[in-house]
């Protein structure tokens, strides 16, 4: 009559506790490419699992729409959690294991608090790193949590972050070049009207200079012949 109250009790035994944490990006201090088109920045989970000194604290990132489905006992570099499958046939990877080593609380001065979520582009593709922290590989939205692990069995998580969605990369076909060429036409068009302007400006410079160049006058020289008054022939 035991058995079936030892094995109800077993799985509560077993039961992950789920600390009072949700993952967000960092907001302090403010920081540019807090997300970008294929990564995003989080606060390190800080004082968080201090109560499991011998865990491996892992970070889980899935399709917004998967993550109330993922599978805690799915163990990480699994082919049911690589990066390399994600998101057509794995919906959630785990990466970026770290110990509370990794951790202190509290935070000592002037420590890195964040963690950039896929900035690994070198094991994108390398099928023997499953773990990899690849480039995500479009919008999302994602969302994250952490999940500790005590050798395979998980022990702690916390909550899933709230979704995240990135920025959205344009292709240069999609760029509008109406505005371009407006402003190539405005400064062709500036360049004409600066260049008749200035010749308009000498014209009438010139025609100002040749207008106020006094008359040429035409002196006229007369010779005066003095008439002398003979002396009289003498008889």
């Amino acid at each position: 009559t035991m058995l079936p109250l030892l094995l109800l009790l077993l799985p509560a035994a077993h039961a992950i506790v789920k600390v009072q944490y949700r993952p967000a990006l960092t907001q302090s201090p403010p920081l540019e490419g807090l997300t970008t088109a294929s990564t995003f920045v989080l606060d390190q989970p800080r004082c968080v699992f201090e109560q499991y000194g011998n865990a491996d604290i892992w970070l889980v990132v899935a399709l917004d729409k998967a993550a109330s489905t993922f599978n805690n006992t799915a163990g990480p570099g699994t082919p049911e959690t690589a990066f390399q499958g994600f998101p057509d046939t794995v919906p959630a990877y785990m990466t970026l294991n770290a110990t509370l080593a990794n951790y202190p609380c509290p935070k000592p001065a002037g420590d890195i608090t964040v963690l950039r979520v896929g900035s690994e582009t070198s094991c994108a593709q390398e099928e023997a790193r499953p773990t990899c922290n690849g480039p995500l590989p479009g919008p999302g939205p994602y969302r994250v949590k952490f999940l500790a692990l005590e050798g395979s069995e998980p022990v702690a998580e916390t909550d899933w972050s709230v979704p995240i969605t990135l920025r959205e990369a344009k292709s240069p076909s999609s760029i509008s070049t109406t505005d371009r060429g407006h402003s190539a036409g405005m400064i062709a068009i500036t360049t004409i009207l600066s260049i008749l302007f200035a010749i308009l400006l000498a014209g009438l410079v010139a025609m100002l200079v040749f207008w106020g160049k006094p008359e040429s006058v035409t002196v006229r020289r007369y010779n005066t012949h003095h008439v002398y008054d003979q002396p009289a022939a003498r008889l």
